[in-house]
């Protein structure tokens, strides 16, 4: 009988220490993890494209000291110029140290050649070309962003983020003729701010939409300009260190500096690779 009695006591014990179990092991369940899109799994990104945009450019250089009374001409670059559209390259790089912050720079060399003749008297720099005047040209523009990307909403869909950046343009503009050369040169640091955000429309395609612009208001008559920057962009990742990707790109600029203005809008198509690690 006592054995009987302590078997009964050993059954009850067990029984009740596995009720107590089973809720426990009810109340404990594995958190959710959050799938990571195949292209955002990187600490570094690289990428390469090609741009082929339309353009539409226009610059004015105003004389100085003695010829400060001669009024510049508004040069069409194409019209007056002989400038054509044609394809530049352009380089990103992004770095993220983790989390939603990135640091991202870009560089676009921007360079137009052309021969033509004169079909109008201008004024350059205080020098003046007649009609017919075979002229030789070239505009370099060198355009550089350096920027700061924080996204605030990131999900298994994509994400949203705010952009702060300087961009850093340099352009210069150098006209050639028999009777004389002149050129204009203006660089300028300019601050801008902006958004962006990313759809996953499948795992491994995204679209993504940025934009970043500055205006700086007219100061006595002499100061003033505008940068706007617009970029929508497909991505297809086949692994993800790699993709490819396909785009619209606009870019305005507009500036005044003293004697000088220039207006310069490129916009178009662009192709390019992604490489991640």
């Amino acid at each position: 009988m006592p054995n009987l009695s302590r078997a009964r006591i050993a059954l009850v014990l067990a029984g009740t220490l596995m009720l107590a179990a089973a809720p426990a092991r009810a109340q404990y369940e594995p958190r959710p993890v959050t799938a990571v899109p195949l292209g955002e799994d990187f600490h570094i990104e690289a990428g390469v494209s090609t741009w082929g945009p339309s353009a539409d450019m226009s610059i004015t250089s105003g004389g100085t000291g003695t010829l400060s009374a001669l009024a510049g001409t508004t040069i069409d670059a194409k019209k007056d110029l002989g400038f054509e559209d044609q394809r530049m390259p352009m380089f990103n790089v992004v770095a993220r140290p983790g989390g939603g912050h990135k640091f991202r720079f870009q560089y676009i060399p921007i360079d137009y050649t052309a021969a033509a003749t004169l079909n109008r008297t201008i004024v350059f720099n205080g020098q003046r070309y007649s009609v017919a005047l075979p002229v030789n040209s070239t505009l370099d523009w060198k355009a550089f962003r350096f920027g700061y990307e924080f996204d605030f909403v990131r999900k298994d869909w994509g994400y949203v983020g705010f952009i702060t950046e300087l961009k850093y343009t340099d352009v210069n503009l150098e006209i050639d003729s028999p009777i004389t050369s002149e050129f204009t040169h203006q660089r300028a640091p300019i601050p801008a701010l902006g958004g962006v955000g990313r759809v996953y429309v499948a795992k491994n395609v995204a679209i993504t939409g940025e934009l970043t612009a500055f205006k700086l208001p007219t100061i006595e008559d002499r100061y003033a300009g505008h940068y706007v920057d617009l970029d929508i962009y497909g991505t297809v990742n086949f692994v993800k260190n790699f993709g490819v990707q396909a785009g619209y790109r606009t870019m305005n600029l507009g500036y005044l500096i003293k004697e000088d203005t220039g207006d310069f809008v490129l916009k178009g198509l662009y192709f390019g690779v992604v490489a991640r690690y």
